[in-house]
């Protein structure tokens, strides 16, 4: 291959050289998936980051609020601050009911009712912050390979265009087209492949710590309501 193409003036197939003699509909294609594959790396690295950060505010929070530390002093230090996971939870919870305590609310059942809806709202911004940006990875997986796949059509009209216009199928005519039409389809497959197992990564991780909150929010309720059932009966 590379002796015809020598015989016939040579084609430097290099990627960027590739890339300049690429049609523009080519160009942008390209441009696009890279800059897709470069934000698909940026949340990436975010949200490993994130998860692990908040796996070990986690365990941190758990030892020791099961420590047997006062749940008062608890509250008064972290409400101080701006706690995330957890620790908003909790938090969250402990405002809903001492307010209910401090207005001599009567009805069991409703400050049940409000506590869960608090614990409620609390996860699912929680869920937003640890979920944010994961869309954009899916995304990005599933249109990645038909955008690139768009290059690669466009790529090989172009092949063909340049044969008809100079009447000859030899490689240094048809060469580059369908070169810059694999290197589109590439450069998809590049963006989308780590996209893809990225997202089902994250979304694992991200699901294990929203279970942790909703499983910590159940426990921490079940507590909250037997001492308010126990002074509803004293």
């Amino acid at each position: 291959m590379e002796a015809e193409l020598a015989a016939h003036g040579g084609a430097d197939l290099s990627l960027f050289a590739l890339f300049w003699a690429a049609d523009w509909v080519v160009k942008a294609v390209m441009l696009g998936l890279l800059a897709a594959s470069i934000w698909s790396w940026a949340i990436i690295i975010e949200k490993s980051v994130m998860y692990g950060r908040a796996q070990r505010a986690m365990n941190k929070f758990e030892k020791n609020f099961w420590s047997g530390q006062s749940l008062e002093e608890l509250y008064q230090r972290l409400s101080d601050s701006d706690p995330r996971g957890m620790g908003s939870v909790f938090v969250a919870a402990m405002k809903e009911w001492k307010r209910s305590h401090e207005q001599g609310a009567s009805s069991y059942i409703g400050v049940q009712q409000r506590l869960d809806k608090v614990l409620d709202i609390t996860i699912g911004r929680e869920s937003d912050l640890l979920e944010g940006r994961l869309g954009f990875l899916a995304t990005v997986g599933s249109a990645a390979p038909f955008v690139g796949l768009f290059g690669t059509v466009w790529g090989i009209m172009n092949s063909f265009q340049s044969i008809a216009a100079s009447e000859s199928t030899n490689l240094s005519v048809v060469a580059p087209g369908i070169a810059e039409a694999l290197f589109a389809t590439a450069i998809g497959l590049l963006a989308a492949i780590p996209a893809v197992i990225a997202y089902n990564k994250l979304s694992s991780d991200a699901n294990k710590l929203i279970g942790r909150l909703e499983g910590f929010a159940d426990e921490f309720s079940a507590i909250l309501t037997r001492q308010l059932e126990s002074r509803e009966q004293h």
